[in-house]
């Protein structure tokens, strides 16, 4: 049997590079969404607060989607 560490070594350092990104848009999400409940309660208005949660969001979504696109394929 024959192991190639190369590409072992790859492979391993995508999928952690690719599951750190993800978690921390996701809990960018969270912090952006906290963001605009104080802004609200404050009174204030926080447009960019949820917009940019609705982004991270629908970024983890996409790399989710493609991630089980690639292994279908």
């Amino acid at each position: 049997m024959n192991i190639d560490w190369v590409a072992l070594g790859s492979v391993f350092g995508v999928s952690l590079l690719a599951t750190v990104t993800i978690a921390g848009l996701f809990v960018l999400g969270l912090v952006g969404l906290s963001k605009q409940e104080i802004a609200s309660a404050q009174g204030g208005s926080a447009v960019l607060a949820r917009t940019s949660a609705y982004l991270c969001f629908a970024l983890c979504a996409v790399a989710v989607s493609f991630g089980i696109y690639l292994i279908v394929t």
